[in-house]
């Protein structure tokens, strides 16, 4: 099914050429309306045209509502307001389309199109750095870049997952100093030891000390990242040991979180080392490149010459690419990393310990999940890998900047002792509540005859499910550039916008069908239409269809709070349907239209669910 939206977009802008041919092209801006009372959708572009053509915008509005051809699919346009067109979807039409997406296919698409012109996505999210625990400080970006990857995959591109881990420089430095100054103590304690994470972090923290308490310690790191860099042997295996250890904890991160990042989509900081030379040479080669204090540095200019960044007093901000010790920064990883993605190096020179000589993905698009506070830093690397040839026109360089994660002060989210949250003591509170919940509703519900007694087993398992959906839905459901307030009350209640109050949408759906001993996938070889008698069923009806547009605009302005604030919608549709509409106790055929609809919103939400990384639940 096409995208309504975007069907009336075109037979709005279409009729606006019809009414005034001479006019300059103006958009049809339809959008959804605000009160369904006025409408399904609303065409606001008849008022930017009448001010180009110094008309009244009813006036227009009338004009283009004589030529706008929607019989098909809508009742007679109103004109509203000061020159508002308001469209009503026709019921018979809601219910034709509504039958031709009911049959279930293998991907279960719900009407969405796939892309028209496929591209190449690269997604660089997540990005820890490693030789320490992860932390709430690395959920948004994980969790917003996993939204990314599974929405762009479910509309048809070719989604390229990039995990840049910072697995270089000078921490590695310092803890390879560390353990080969306290190697014989180290020893001494258990000659056989394993290290574990924790036993690393602990390491670094005293490494850092020592590092900033005098000279000494820090030209012995600083050697220690040389001798790694030109290829020691021994510090090389010391990184590598290093590096694995904090990547086993990396991955049982993820795979508690339910993200799709793997091994294989770790591209580290240490993968482009042997590329930075380059990057360097091709800057000046470009004549990019100038000499300030001792570093290397990139003025940016636009085309009249002028400085394209400036500080506040006014002075040229520099991009620092080499300091005057020859050693990197995150400037020149990142722009090696953008010239490896796009296909300026075709293939990386020496990827260390990633699969040998990776060939570049050649994106059309790169996205970057990554905190706000680092805008100046990607627009000055964008710009820098424009000029300098990195990053061909064709090619969108997009930073999806997302805000903070702040506690109930208003602060940056911290424990109780003012430290940093661990994911993994966060993700098992998260669990621990929802079972709590878990538990109490369904002795609630057993108490009332709505539910049967959950095992022990199948309580945990729906508590997972519960527990991590809610911190995921709780931050894919904000405005992603926002701050927001973490609440456990909040983001585990069954009431409102919530994981929980979704995932209980889905699970009563299903306990229709279990209660009534039907089974969902009898029905979803019919493709005739589902009459919609009551209004609630229109309603529920309209909704449903909304998902294609919903998920294109999700896409578009890479905001998953969309796709969540659209369940939202749909669950509380069905909620107003449920409650006015009986299903099983309907004689036929409503009985059988009524379990179309429940059938069609439950692979909606679980749809939308999955799209956001959240699992359903059968049962709650």
């Amino acid at each position: 099914m096409p995208n309504i939206q975007h069907i009336l977009d075109d037979r709005v802008a279409a009729a606006m050429r019809a009414a005034f041919p001479d006019a300059a092209e103006a958009p049809a801006i339809v959008v959804p309306a605000q009160d369904p009372r006025f409408g399904d959708y609303q065409a606001n572009g008849a008022m930017s045209l009448a001010k180009q053509l110094r008309k009244k915008p009813r006036d227009v509005a009338a004009a283009v509502a004589a030529r706008l051809d929607v019989a098909d699919l809508c009742e007679k346009p109103e004109i509203a307001g000061p020159g508002f067109i308001n469209l009503h979807l026709k019921p018979a039409w809601v219910a034709e389309q509504l039958g031709l997406i009911n049959p279930d296919k293998p991907e279960d698409r719900l009407g969405a199109p796939r892309a028209v012109r496929p591209e190449t996505v690269v997604v660089d999210y997540s990005a820890p750095n490693l030789a320490k625990e992860m932390h709430v400080g690395h959920l948004r970006s994980t969790i917003i870049g996993d939204a990314l990857v599974r929405t762009l995959d479910f509309a048809g591109h070719t989604v390229v997952r990039q995990n840049h881990v910072g697995d270089w420089g000078t921490q590695f430095g310092m803890l390879a100093a560390f353990l080969l100054n306290r190697k014989a103590a180290l020893s001494a304690q258990s000659p056989d030891a394993k290290y574990e994470l924790k036993d690393l972090e602990h390491f670094y923290q005293q490494a850092k000390l020592w590092f900033d308490s005098g000279p000494g310690f820090a030209i012995l790191s600083r050697q220690e990242v040389v001798r790694l860099q030109s290829g020691d042997p021994d510090a090389h295996e010391r990184w590598l040991e290093f590096r694995q250890i904090s990547l086993d904890h990396c991955r049982r991160v993820y795979e508690r979180l339910g993200v799709l990042l793997t091994d294989a989509d770790i591209r580290g900081e240490s993968a482009y080392n042997d590329d930075l030379p380059r990057v360097l040479a091709d800057l000046k080669a470009a004549g990019l490149l100038t000499e300030s204090e001792g570093a290397q540095c990139v003025f940016l200019k636009d085309k009249q010459g002028k400085a394209k960044f400036v500080a506040k007093d006014g002075t040229p901000l520099p991009l620092i690419v080499q300091k005057s010790d020859e050693g990197y920064l995150y400037a020149t990883t990142d722009l090696a990393a953008l010239a490896f993605r796009t296909g300026y190096f075709p293939e990386l020179g020496n990827p260390k310990s990633e699969i040998p000589s990776p060939k570049s993905p050649r994106a059309d698009r790169i996205l970057y999940v990554v905190d706000a506070r680092q805008s100046l830093h990607f627009q000055m690397v964008f710009e820098c890998a424009r000029q300098a040839g990195f990053a061909p026109p064709h090619v969108q360089l997009v930073h999806v900047a997302f805000g903070t994660m702040m506690g109930p002060d208003g602060k940056p989210f911290k424990t109780r002792e003012g430290g940093t949250v661990k994911l993994m003591d966060l993700l098992g509170e998260a669990e621990a509540r929802a079972l709590a919940l878990v538990t109490a509703k369904n002795a609630e519900d057993v108490a009332a005859d709505r539910a049967q007694p959950l095992s022990d087993g199948q309580k945990k398992g729906i508590a997972r499910k519960v527990g991590i959906g809610a911190v995921k839905y709780a931050d894919l459901a904000q405005n992603r550039t926002s701050d927001y307030i973490f609440s456990w009350e909040k983001m585990l209640s069954l009431d409102g916008n919530t994981a929980p109050y979704m995932q209980y949408a889905y699970a009563r759906v299903r306990s229709i069908f279990r209660k009534g001993g039907h089974e969902a996938e009898q029905h979803r070889a019919d493709a005739s239409p589902i009459p919609l008698a009551a209004p609630q069923e229109l309603a529920l009806g309209k909704a449903i269809l909304r998902f294609p547009e919903v998920l294109q605009r999700a896409i578009d302005d890479y905001r998953p709070n969309v796709l969540a604030a659209y369940l939202y919608d749909l669950a509380q549709a069905f909620t107003a349907f449920y409650d006015a509409c009986p299903v099983i106790q309907s004689d036929e055929p409503v009985r059988t239209h009524r379990l179309k609809l429940c059938d069609l919103t439950a692979r909606a939400v679980a749809r939308g669910l999955d799209l956001l990384g959240i699992e359903a639940a059968e049962r709650m």
